[in-house]
């Protein structure tokens, strides 16, 4: 059997290569940049991986993404939900409960949703 692998996950934007640098920081992956470019590339630091894309649209968004990324960070996720304020995202919907279970539905600078989710040591406190 022959698996086709993803290769990229592609994103619509207005400016490819700022959405490409603020996703870069988000992920840690590394901008294959073309000032100028209609689309640009972020790759993975290890193979096997996605890189993410984005290419240039003329259309705004208009709806709710029917696909988005989950980031789980390494460190806390509040500390995460915090940096990623810090480069331009922003809050849509807090879902994080008193327990400290729960996630955060974050957006882009473009508004793309996203959601940061307890990294894998706040999920081992809470089964463990």
């Amino acid at each position: 059997m022959y698996l086709n692998p993803v290769r990229h996950i592609t994103f619509d934007a207005h400016d490819p290569l700022a959405q490409a640098r603020f996703w870069a920081e988000v992920t840690g992956y590394t901008v294959e940049e073309e000032p100028g470019d209609d689309d640009v590339v972020i790759e993975p630091p290890r193979p096997g991986v996605p890189g993410l894309l984005f290419i240039r649209v003329g259309e705004g968004k208009t709806a709710k993404n029917r696909v988005h990324l989950d980031i789980q960070p390494t460190g806390a996720r509040d500390a995460e939900v915090e940096r990623l304020l810090g480069l331009g995202a922003t809050v849509h919907e807090d879902h994080r409960r008193p327990d400290g279970g729960g996630w955060v539905t974050m957006l882009d600078p473009e508004g793309n949703e996203f959601c940061v989710e307890r990294s894998p040591a706040e999920r081992e406190l809470m089964t463990g």
